[in-house]
């Protein structure tokens, strides 16, 4: 006779505890900007990826039990852990990284070789745990840009999203148009039951039935162009100045807009490029690390490298979507040096950029950009910029940029060809 066997509930037991909604508490702490961050300065650390900064992480998510939702077993489990002596807590707090580990979400790896090393030379020990460091993986990379996806889909109303549609109508696979006669050239999607009707009716039902060229006709489908995107963000150390940190909900975005591509329109493209005194592309697997720094803006080396990267592109569209706070203040002289001045439209910096935006628009690249500030030199310069470009300007803030940013992106391509 089969049996189930009850046991009292034991905090120890962590095999309830929804790790998707863990790392969901966590996002702030692995995608910490440089903004005010509360783990960097109490161990010496600026980037945020030593080990005891992910365990104080933890045991802030631990504390705020009521934030985990109605789950009433996870609820006393976050109860539980307040109840417990400090060992009890470590103890706990270790056997969940034990387990974001093996669930793929994080990685965890001794210190460098070099530092292992110096450390040798000086006489420490290399088991200090400050010098343990552990990294994100695609794994919780991806499901961060989901679950920001996710929510951001969710605030518009959204239940579902696909494809770029157009008003355009193809011949493919999937079929979701009239039928109409083939021509050379279209993909073979026959439609059977036309063709034989179209045979029948010139022939009668006598047999054999002789189907001629004419009488073939073939499904249509809509018509769904490709879209190569370079997302340009801004990284100069104004991103996180005036009591607000604008550069982690950009990282946000970034990753929601990564894999709905990936996932929804695998025949578009997204690269990543940072710009501030220079420019550089980044992958998006390492975009979680970047941090802002003492930088100025130069946005004339970004657009550059974008049309660099959207020339080698082979699709319908190509557009560059451009995050900024600031005004141009730096720019690339001839020679490589860097040109800086932060005090109001420098003409040199400006008419320069611009020579660069009409290069985009010969080109036949599209730029529209999301502002995360409001000061006149700023909406002024965006302006010159959407006029040269026929592209469009977005006033919005760290809140509303998510929203903003994947409604462009879900409507442009077919107001753009039509």
């Amino acid at each position: 006779m089969k049996s189930i066997t009850y046991k009292k509930f034991d905090p120890s037991d962590l095999d309830s505890l929804d790790m998707q909604e863990l790392m969901d508490k966590l996002a702030e702490f692995f995608l910490q900007s440089g903004f005010q961050s509360p783990y960097g300065d109490e161990f010496g650390e600026e980037d945020g990826n030593s080990l005891d900064q992910l365990r104080q992480a933890l045991r802030q998510a631990l504390e705020q039990s009521e934030e985990f939702g109605a789950d009433e077993q996870m609820k006393r489990l976050m109860e539980a852990f307040r109840d417990m002596a400090p060992e009890q807590q470590q103890e706990m707090i270790e056997k969940l990284i034990e387990r974001m580990e093996q669930e793929g979400y994080v990685s965890v790896a001794d210190q460098p070789p070099q530092q292992q090393a110096q450390q040798q030379q000086g006489g420490g020990s290399l088991g200090e745990e400050g010098q343990v460091r552990f990294e994100l993986t695609d794994k919780g990379l991806d499901f961060l840009g989901f679950k920001t996806l996710k929510d951001l889909l969710g605030s518009l109303g959204r239940s579902s999203f696909g494809r770029h549609d157009t008003r355009d109508l193809a011949t493919g696979i999937e079929s979701g148009g009239s039928t109409k006669p083939y021509e050379f050239g279209d993909t073979i999607n026959m439609d059977v039951t036309a063709t034989l009707s179209s045979a029948i009716q010139r022939e009668g039902l006598a047999m054999p039935l002789n189907i001629e060229y004419k009488d073939l006709q073939v499904h249509q489908s809509e018509y769904q162009s490709s879209c190569a995107t370079v997302l340009l963000l801004d990284c100069s150390h104004s991103m996180i100045l005036y009591g607000e940190d604008r550069f982690t909900p950009a990282k946000r975005v970034a990753m929601a807009l990564s894999h709905l591509i990936r996932t929804q329109y695998p025949g578009d493209t997204l690269h990543l490029v940072l710009f501030h005194d220079s420019a550089e592309e980044i992958p998006l697997s390492q975009l979680a690390r970047v941090q802002v720094g003492p930088h100025y803006t130069n946005t004339r080396e970004g657009l550059r490298l974008a049309q660099r990267i959207l020339n080698r592109q082979q699709k319908d569209m190509r557009q560059i979507i451009m995050i900024t706070d600031g005004k141009p203040s730096a720019l690339t002289l001839e020679d490589g040096r860097i040109y800086k001045n932060a005090f109001g439209l420098d003409p040199f910096v400006v008419t320069s950029t611009l020579e660069e935006v009409s290069k985009c628009k010969r080109a036949g690249i599209l730029i529209n950009t999301f502002m995360l500030a409001s000061d006149a030199g700023l909406v002024h310069f965006v302006e010159q910029v959407t006029r040269l470009c026929r592209g469009k300007a977005y006033f919005t803030t760290p809140y509303t940029l998510g929203q903003y940013l994947l409604l462009d992106y879900l409507n442009n391509k077919s107001r753009t060809i039509h």
